[in-house]
């Protein structure tokens, strides 16, 4: 048999490639699996990681957002406060003027008073109190009117007692000097007289006896 001829087995084999005269490596199944990473998954720690640096980024604009908050509020609170109580030290030197007018008027005689020329004065004098108090009331400085209530600490100061078994104890009989409040703030505590302690009077009945 010639060599050049071929057997149908041999042409049936697959050929080697020739590379620089040496055949070439065959191509492994497994070779196209090897040496890639699989990037789609994440592990489970890396997850952990990120959900709780997101926890903490929200927790602080929480609290970013509350403080902001706070600083508006208090910015408001310490707005109103300067509009109410800038005038504060004002006002306490303006009573002293609404004192004098009222004294100047208590010590007139109401005998006095029906004179033209004192009737005169005290109207004056009344106008000019009336309109100072009006003033005071534009800037929200109000007339404190204890008279006939029960003591209290924070916006009386009591002077003296008063021996008064009528009215309970503590209640207010005697205002001194007035007091005055600025918006929700003592600017000046009333000086008064309060009544004594004690029990209340009763009547006793007697039987009498024919």
């Amino acid at each position: 048999m010639n060599n050049s001829e071929q057997t149908p087995e041999a042409e049936n084999e697959p050929k080697e490639q020739m590379v620089d005269g040496t055949p070439a490596p065959a191509e492994s199944d497994d070779a196209s699996g090897q040496g890639e990473t699989d990037f789609g998954a994440e592990p489970d720690s890396l997850m952990d990681e990120q959900a709780a640096e997101i926890a903490s980024l929200k927790d602080k604009l929480l609290r970013a957002m509350a403080e902001v908050e706070n600083m508006r509020r208090r910015a408001e609170r310490e707005k109103e406060d300067a509009h109410n109580y800038a005038i504060t030290k004002f006002a306490r030197d303006m009573l002293a003027i609404s004192d004098n007018l009222r004294r100047a008027l208590d010590s007139i005689p109401a005998e006095a008073r029906t004179q033209e020329d004192i009737k005169q004065i005290v109207t004056g004098v009344e106008l000019t109190e009336s309109e100072l108090l009006n003033a005071f009331e534009k800037h929200k400085i109000k007339k404190i009117e204890p008279m006939g209530k029960k003591f209290d600490p924070h916006l009386h100061q009591a002077m003296f007692e008063i021996e008064n078994l009528e009215v309970e104890p503590g209640t207010v009989m005697q205002v001194v000097q007035s007091g005055y409040v600025i918006a929700d703030r003592l600017l000046r505590p009333s000086m008064v007289g309060i009544a004594k302690g004690g029990q209340k009077k009763t009547d006793v009945k007697v039987d009498q006896q024919a």
